[in-house]
């Protein structure tokens, strides 16, 4: 293990002869076309939120349903789709879960699951998105949230849907213009939301610490600027990866280049050459998080195994 006081003005070269000496890089190669992969950014959200119902608060976020199991490519049906991870099991059979829709319109309202209650489903979207929040209670005290599950439905971006539609532009689409056209197209929002029908369940963590992020699918807490979500199908939790960057990311003046560490996933990232940067909690971190969409290098720190 690599001990370094950071303070220390030799950490710098510490740290850099500990991966020359163990490791060896290896450039990750999309398998799209192109010579680049592709990286966005992601946050914790910070939402006031209820523990119960009320007039104000009328949605909710649900946690883990018991029916809910994890699946793999030997346990699926042949009858299922192969990107499902997830099913519903029903009198000793696995079947597909509801999906947003369904959930939405009250598939599961009998079963007790609500965890907290929202404004508007819009916030419990992002929260969707994002696998995680940082909620304010009426009183002032604060709960967090993480991902403990999801329906298993493949993830439908809707920014890439007002796009085709004619609603955005390629150029303009982030998380603040679709959540913009969302808010201004109420009569409209609910039935774009659910055309992805990708459904999260969540859980609450007991993790205060306000300078780290929500313990993520690695078992972690996140660190701003330092953890990356990958394709964990594909990649290994723990790497060390080199994220590069041409242009700069929207809080800087010069080109990202940092390492990562893998130690989160999502259902928007899937590739090779495909990540999320985890930004931070809060509003300011959303700000910067929902711009990036930068081409971007990514280069793989493997152990050296230095017994042959």
């Amino acid at each position: 293990a690599l001990e370094v006081d950071i303070a220390s003005p030799n950490a710098g070269n510490i740290a850099k002869g500990f991966f020359e000496t163990w490791f060896e890089p290896h450039r990750i190669v999309p398998t799209q076309s192109g010579n680049e992969g592709f990286v966005t950014g992601y946050f914790e959200p910070e939402i006031k939120a209820s523990p119960k119902k009320t007039e104000r608060f009328k949605f909710p976020i649900l946690k883990r349903p018991d029916d809910l199991v994890a699946i793999d490519d030997q346990s699926r049906p042949v009858d299922m789709d192969a990107s499902f991870f997830f099913a519903k099991k029903l009198n000793g059979k696995l079947v597909e879960y509801e999906d947003r829709k369904a959930i939405e319109t009250g598939a599961l309202d009998s079963k007790g699951l609500e965890l907290f209650w929202f404004e508007n489903r819009i916030d419990i979207f992002f929260i969707h998105i994002q696998g995680s929040a940082r909620l304010v209670m009426p009183d002032g005290e604060i709960k967090r949230i993480s991902y403990a599950g999801k329906t298993g439905h493949p993830f439908t971006a809707i920014g890439k849907l007002l796009v085709e539609r004619g609603e955005l532009t390629l150029e303009n689409v982030t998380m603040q213009s679709i959540r913009a056209w969302l808010e201004n197209h109420p009569d409209q929002s609910d039935a774009l939301m659910q055309e992805n029908r990708s459904y999260i369940f969540f859980q609450e963590i007991d993790h205060p610490d306000r300078e780290l992020g929500p313990v993520a699918a690695a078992g972690v807490a996140l660190t701003p600027g330092r953890s990356l979500a990958v394709d964990h199908r594909l990649q290994t939790f723990g790497t060390p990866i080199w994220v590069t960057t041409d242009k700069p990311l929207p809080d800087s003046s010069t080109s990202f280049a940092r390492l990562m560490f893998a130690q989160d996933t999502g259902s928007a990232i899937v590739g090779p050459a495909r990540g999320d940067l985890f930004i931070g909690t809060g509003f300011e971190a959303g700000q910067i998080a929902g711009r990036i969409k930068h081409d971007a290098d990514f280069i793989a720190f493997l152990p050296i195994d230095r017994a042959k």
